[in-house]
């Protein structure tokens, strides 16, 4: 009996030392606030890290995530600039893209698949799990790719092309996201430069795998075909890997401890950006349309993509016209793709270590495609060592772009804001690819003249608006440093506020 009796004081004190806790259980209005007050909140232990805590913590971070979207990335474009490729083995005979312009609009259809699908991705991704939304997309394009071998006629192909466009365009936007989520502003760019530096060096060792199916026969399909059904066998298998291994954000991630996540999630209000909100505010997006500095660097991402028409749909076709074979020509895109690489991992490493340079970055990258249109434009088919030069830097601008994303990101606060121009930026990168196959007709081969002078003048005004758009982000801080509310991070998560409504956010140059 008294054993009885004891257990049910036992029982009474444990309800009431429940009840007391959840008088002091702290509720987190997500509507309004970041999710990330929820694990601040709960979160009993030392408030306190070291930094070479730190440091581990971001290693470790680095292998789980960066790794994943490296991979992912590079795959997305190894898919998207299959096109050229195959060109090269038969593509455009069997399919009838040799006339007039056909070939050229089946690279610029993509892109318009692109815009129509940017928004409806990140609009899901933010209500959504995200690492779910991507895990579907990869998995349905990986389908849609394969789906190319079936393609008998022009008419289909743009079909297939749009929406294989169509499934992609989510991509980038939620890795941008991913990486704010993650990283404070003065690492974003070089996770942005790491994960977009795989279409440079996924064009380096997608000729040799396509080298060794051109020279597959038989089987009652052409080489091209087996390049479509093998690309898209191996997106389909990668999209259960990032289902079941991506982390999506520090408050949802696996295999981290309570502490690790805190520390995840605490060293991120110095970006006064805040973490997650799912929520969908209209008036965030609306202030992101009337933002001057978005539509800077939407603009520069447009005019610097003009460039990517020729890279990415034209670069073997050009070569070939040099006098070389299609295998050669193939083989000889591999330089391209490594020297490309580099610079899109080199240009964001110098935004990582040298603060306050990245404007200056883009502007100088851009130097190397402005060098490059003009090689192309001048030197005459003979030249063939400067011509191959002109080829291999073209796509100097990826360098550029890749420094550019880190930049939006940074200076970016609200999460719908983050996420409209994420993907408004994406849409200046899907308007740049759709007219830059547009400017490369036929009829002005080998030399494409027109088309490098359109490369030319649109990479010297992306140049100057990466300068200007500096000068704005200068003359902001200024005006808030003189309101005498200098840069804080005590609120970061409290209220989702935008750039412009914290006083204490200042512009990353």
């Amino acid at each position: 009996m008294a054993d009885i009796e004891k257990q049910s004081v036992e029982q009474r004190e444990n309800v009431a030392q429940t009840l007391e806790e959840l008088r002091h259980t702290t509720t987190v209005d997500t509507v309004h606030q970041d999710e990330a007050l929820k694990v601040l909140a709960h979160y009993a232990g030392d408030t306190t890290w070291t930094p070479e805590e730190e440091k581990k913590l971001v290693r470790r971070i680095d292998r789980k995530l960066i790794t994943l979207l490296c991979i992912t990335y590079g795959l997305q474009y190894y898919d998207k600039a299959m096109l050229s490729q195959a060109a090269l083995f038969g593509l455009r005979e069997d399919l009838e893209l040799s006339v007039g312009n056909r070939y050229s609009f089946s690279a610029s259809i993509f892109y318009l698949g692109f815009i129509v699908g940017s928004y409806p991705a990140i609009f899901m991704a933010q209500r959504f799990p995200i690492e779910r939304v991507a895990a579907g997309i990869v998995s349905v394009w990986g389908v849609c790719l394969m789906c190319s071998a079936a393609c008998h006629n022009w008419q289909g192909f743009y079909a297939q092309r749009f929406f294989l466009g169509f499934l992609e365009s989510g991509i980038s936007p939620m890795f941008m996201l991913v990486v704010g989520g993650w990283y404070k502003k003065r690492e974003q760019a070089l996770r942005m430069g790491a994960w977009y530096s795989c279409t440079g060096y996924v064009s380096a060792i997608s000729p040799l795998i396509n080298y060794g199916l051109g020279h597959i026969k038989g089987g009652g399909l052409n080489s091209w075909q087996y390049m479509y059904l093998v690309a898209g066998a191996i997106t389909v298998l990668w999209a259960l890997v990032i289902l079941f291994f991506m982390p999506p954000d520090p408050i949802r991630a696996r295999g981290f401890d309570e502490r690790e996540r805190y520390i995840a999630v605490a060293r991120m209000r110095e970006n006064n950006s805040g973490v997650r909100n799912t929520h969908f505010k209209k008036e965030q997006a609306w202030e992101a349309l009337r933002d001057l500095k978005f539509w800077l660097i939407f603009s520069i991402a447009f005019l610097m993509m003009i460039a990517n028409g020729p890279v990415s749909s034209f670069i073997p076709i050009i070569i070939s016209g040099f006098g070389y074979n299609s295998l050669n020509s193939l083989l000889l895109t591999l330089p391209a793709g490594v020297i490309i690489g580099t610079i899109e991992l080199g240009a964001p490493y110098l935004a990582y270590r040298i603060p306050q340079i990245r404007t200056w970055i883009i502007a100088v990258c851009q130097l190397g495609t402005i060098l490059a249109s003009i090689l192309l434009w001048q030197l005459p088919r003979s030249a063939k060592g400067g011509l191959l030069f002109g080829c291999y830097i073209l796509a100097s601008f990826g360098g550029a772009y890749a420094v550019t994303m880190g930049l939006q990101i940074a200076n970016t606060a609200g999460y719908t804001k983050r996420s409209v121009t994420s993907s408004g930026i994406f849409v200046g990168y899907c308007l740049g690819n759709f007219v830059g196959p547009l400017l490369f007709k036929p009829k002005d081969a080998p030399v494409y003249a027109p088309g490098f002078i359109a490369v030319l003048i649109t990479s010297i005004v992306a140049a100057i608006l990466a300068i200007v758009y500096r000068y704005v982000c200068i003359w902001d801080n200024r005006k808030r440093d003189k309101t005498g509310t200098m840069e804080g991070f005590e609120h970061a998560y409290e209220d989702d506020l935008t750039d412009k409504k914290n006083p204490q956010f200042r512009y990353t140059l």
